[in-house]
């Protein structure tokens, strides 16, 4: 069992006092005591010490937030500011987050519980937090100037409301949120059922992460808030591949997976070698009517989907969003398709002005994943990633569910990569190849009539109503 402390030791975090410069003592010494969280790894679960009980989710290169009990309250403390969040070994940006991170931590409640959450900010404008979801008064729903004044910087406000029904929600700003949500600040809530719910089954594993995305041009830090579409690094939890942790689970085991969508377009979840349900959105579980197998689930903004499966098949399997230009980092949208043109003539002439000049696409762009072409600093590869045979050629949205028969219970480490069992691996194909046959009319060498234009003729106008060709 990993307890509150145990919990704390393991993840490296350090606690500290937020906004003491503008909050009193007095003020502060009735806060719950912020815990600040800077390591990238998918930490342990946090078993709860107090409350009810249940069984605690596992953030994807995340945590989740510890909290304290105050007469019956669960009181958590949330802290807005400027973080730097390593989004793959070598490349760090600076980004907003809470508590260190960004995301920030997992919240995690029962059904029922009353929850306090205390937010300090430390950025250099107002913000807000809204619980995105969820039922509550509407005065703590957290939208500026709405339902309530922006939280000025320094400033420490409180939410307050009672976690009416269990599920997967999200918060984010509701100020200046193009900007906020751009720089990366949100994070997960997840409410578990207080007692056993018809349509809520348990599971071996739950994980949760967001979908989130930025736009940071190479060598640079800092995420450009004005884009809107042309994003060019597609994140989990700020985190890119080859810098997203697997997803490991034990052979057999029931797994859920919690994911919510905060960038600006859709993403369609795929995950290899097994079928899911959709099981849950933000508004709650989905009836046993409405659920039908799928290999991918499509995500819009601001939805989130809970899919389940039964991890049956051993190996390691890819889980991945399906738009291709997601599972890559860092790549550039005016690059020419140079596929299939021949560049040696002026290649020989580029080299004598540039002599580290190097050819790219004209056989299309695998070739680059194995390249060892200098990098500005502070950036990552396109394409990336190194599996036990070669060159993955991933970046962006992509993961491993890695499935093992010999993983012990509650145990998330990293097992390695797959041992295939003799003769389940495709190899290469050593003997001749006849010439293939091919289907319809080139297969006999016969054209039919009209097959190819008249060569005298250069455009054929037919006009309605007319009955001849004009040349």
């Amino acid at each position: 069992m990993v307890s509150r402390r145990n919990f704390i030791s393991r993840a490296g975090a350090i606690t500290a006092a937020a906004g003491a410069a503008a909050v009193s003592k007095v003020a502060m010494a009735a806060l719950p005591e912020p815990v600040i969280q800077t390591r990238p790894d998918t930490m342990p679960p946090l078993v709860p010490s107090s409350g009810r009980p249940y069984n605690p989710v596992v953030t994807l290169n995340g945590w989740t937030m510890p909290w304290r009990m105050n007469n019956g309250v669960k009181e958590f403390h949330l802290v807005a500011e400027p973080v730097v969040r390593e989004m793959t070994p070598g490349f760090k940006a600076h980004l907003w987050g809470y508590n260190g991170q960004s995301p920030g931590p997992t919240i995690e409640v029962v059904e029922g519980d009353r929850v306090r959450i205390f937010v300090t900010n430390k950025l250099p404008e107002v913000t807000s937090v809204h619980w995105h979801g969820q039922r509550l008064p509407n005065g703590m729903d957290g939208v500026t100037g709405l339902t309530q004044p922006g939280i000025a910087p320094g400033k420490t406000f409180v939410y307050e409301f009672v976690a009416r029904r269990p599920g997967t929600f999200m918060y984010h700003p509701h100020a200046d949120e193009m900007v906020q949500m751009a720089m990366g600040l949100m994070g997960c809530w997840i409410t578990h059922p207080k007692t056993r719910h018809p349509l809520i089954d348990e599971v071996d594993r739950d994980f949760v992460f967001l979908l989130n995305a930025y736009d940071i041009e190479p060598g640079s830090a800092t995420p450009k808030i004005m884009t809107m579409l042309d994003f060019n690094l597609w994140s989990w939890n700020s985190r890119i591949f080859p810098g997203i942790d697997p997803l490991v689970v034990r052979q057999g085991d029931k797994v859920r997976m919690r994911i919510g969508n905060l960038t600006m377009t859709n993403h369609p979840i795929h995950l290899h070698g097994h079928e899911f349900s959709v099981t849950g959105t933000d508004g709650g579980p989905t009836p046993p009517g409405s659920r039908w197998p799928e290999v991918t689930t499509d995500i819009a903004v601001g939805q989130m989907r809970q899919i389940e499966f039964l991890a049956d098949e051993e190996g390691d399997w890819s889980f991945h969003c399906h738009k291709s230009h997601h599972t890559m980092n860092a790549m550039g949208h005016n690059v020419p398709t140079m596929i299939g043109v021949d560049h040696r003539q002026v290649v020989s002439q580029i080299t004598h002005l540039i002599p580290d000049y190097m050819v790219m696409g004209e056989r299309g762009m695998h070739d680059m994943t194995e390249m060892e072409m200098p990098l500005p600093d502070n950036t990552a590869a396109m394409m990336t990633g190194t599996g036990p045979f070669g060159a993955i050629g991933m970046g962006g949205m992509f993961s491993v569910v890695k499935v093992r028969k010999d993983q012990a219970p509650g145990d998330y480490t990293d097992p390695g990569w797959f041992k295939h069992p003799p003769g389940t691996v495709a190899y290469e194909w050593a003997s001749s190849l006849n010439e293939p046959a091919r289907s319809g009319v080139e297969a006999i060498g016969v054209e039919p009539p009209g097959a190819r234009p008249d060569p005298t003729i250069e455009v054929n106008v037919r006009k309605p109503g007319a009955g001849h060709r004009h040349h």
